[in-house]
């Protein structure tokens, strides 16, 4: 049997800038698969990495003449390009079995299967093991009713099968297969970061503590929180560097565990002698931050340099109909204390919460500007399926634009009270007008202490990124 894994043909996503990452999912799933599976053959394709076009990636299908044809899930925003990628997948082959997984999917199964005749199976939640039986149940040539955990279409309609039970031991699973890709690895990079190749994702845990409403993750995740060991994440970022050259890491948690755990890890990277040799960058919410103050030293000389913060709005009200249980004070307190600590802090803030005015994004410029984070990213709040935010937008009939590729933070699919979408997507220009228009703000960015800030604020002004913003809307 043949599976074939690939990561589609896509655009970067601007705001990132050359933002090529490996691809995570599929890459873990490839490597549980040749882990679990006997007599299968696998190819992972990662037309990004390979410059394949659309043409380019029905040639390689022609070529492989695969089995089995599983598109990386990608974001909602993607969801097209992962239903092209399958119908491909069927003009090459008509009995070609598709799959399609990850958060979107899972959260849209039954309107997916509606809407998309090529694809076959959905894997909703966690892939793994639902997979391997999945490939099993398949080489058996028998009833797919037994595979927990998926959505399919059989017999005329459109099927639910129970969900599967999550792993409970995440060290177990073996490290993603990036020997499938070996050929592109040095290809995987995040310019914006100053890192133009060996560039890794590291996954810690999987799923969240907290509630966000704007948040797919944790229910995605079923609202658990697992987490790996701190070895076992040190064990795969060792494994990284020296196998692949990686340098630049993302410890991709929803939510970066500090406390005990955060130090463990700290200690083991310290303690195996590499930490001078690479950097990584993790999100964290602003209150942990000032929370666990006193690990930040430690974290830099691990090879901390980056921190995404989750600030996300000056008003408390907003905070709290995002369910988010933090201050805007924090936001502030944590931005110095990583700058004490010369760690790079990039501060994410939402516009076009219900209750957004014109004021009250202006009062979010002004806040900005206060704060003075390293690098600050705004968008558009986007009601993704699968988010409390979603549900609550649909059943009020705020939703006026359902194109899922528009579905990317930027571009505003629902209004506000008192502002419609084509004024908030000015009030987004305008956020980033305020913060990057500043001279004196770049010019310190350009010639700044700090390297990697350096090399960022270089990076953008050769970019243009306003003049591209622009030309979105």
């Amino acid at each position: 049997m043949r599976i074939l894994f690939v990561e589609p043909p896509k655009d970067f996503w601007f705001l990132m800038g050359e933002y090529m990452p490996p691809p995570l999912g599929i890459l873990q799933l490839a490597a549980y698969v040749e882990d679990k599976c006997q007599n299968v053959e696998i190819e992972v394709l990662d037309c990004q990495a390979k410059d394949l076009d659309w043409r380019g990636l029905e040639k390689r299908m022609e070529s492989f003449d695969p089995d089995i044809v599983a598109s990386s899930g990608l974001a909602t925003c993607n969801a097209y390009i992962t239903a092209r990628t399958l119908e491909t997948a069927k003009t090459v082959k008509p009995d070609v079995l598709t799959l399609a997984g990850g958060q979107h999917f899972t959260a849209t199964a039954q309107e997916s299967l509606e809407a998309y005749p090529e694809i076959d199976v959905i894997v909703r939640g966690e892939g793994e093991r639902t997979l391997v039986e999945l490939l099993e149940v398949s080489a058996q040539k028998v009833s797919l009713s037994r595979v927990k955990g998926i959505s399919y279409r059989a017999k005329g309609k459109i099927w639910h099968n129970p969900p599967r039970p999550l792993i409970e031991n995440l060290d177990k699973l073996p490290y993603p297969a990036y020997h499938f890709v070996e050929d592109v690895v040095h290809k995987y990079h995040f310019t914006m970061m100053g890192s133009r190749s060996e560039y890794a994702i590291i996954e810690g845990s999987r799923g969240c503590q907290h509630r966000c409403t704007f948040c797919s993750q944790w229910r995605y995740w079923e609202g658990a929180w697992r987490v790996k060991s701190a070895k076992r994440i040190a064990d795969e970022m060792e494994f990284c560097f020296q196998n692949y050259g990686s340098k630049t890491l993302w410890l991709t948690d929803d939510d970066f565990s500090f406390g005990k755990r955060g130090r463990d890890l700290c200690n083991e990277i310290i303690r195996r002698g590499f930490s001078d040799d690479i950097m990584w960058w993790v999100q964290a919410r602003c209150d942990d931050v000032v929370k666990y103050q006193s690990l930040l030293p430690t974290m830099r000389k691990a090879g901390n340099y980056w921190m995404l913060l989750g600030a996300e709005s000056n008003s408390s009200s907003i905070l709290n109909s995002f369910n988010k249980k933090t201050d805007p004070g924090d936001a502030k307190k944590a931005v110095k204390i990583l700058k004490k600590n010369d760690i790079f802090s990039q501060a994410m803030l939402i516009i076009g919460e219900r209750g957004d005015t014109a004021e009250s994004i202006a009062a979010l410029r002004e806040f900005a500007n206060d704060l003075d984070p390293d690098l600050a990213i705004f968008v558009v709040l986007t009601p993704l399926p699968g988010t409390q935010i979603y549900e609550t937008a649909r059943r009020n009939g705020w939703i006026e634009d359902t194109n899922w590729a528009n579905y990317d933070m930027i571009h505003a699919v629902m209004p506000t009270e008192t502002l419609s979408r084509e004024e908030l997507q000015e009030e987004l220009y305008r956020c980033y007008r305020s913060f990057y228009g500043s001279m004196s703000r770049r010019l310190k960015g350009i010639f700044s202490s700090n390297k990697l800030k350096r090399r960022c604020y270089r990076y953008l002004a050769g970019q243009g990124i306003m003049n591209q913003l622009r030309s979105l809307f």
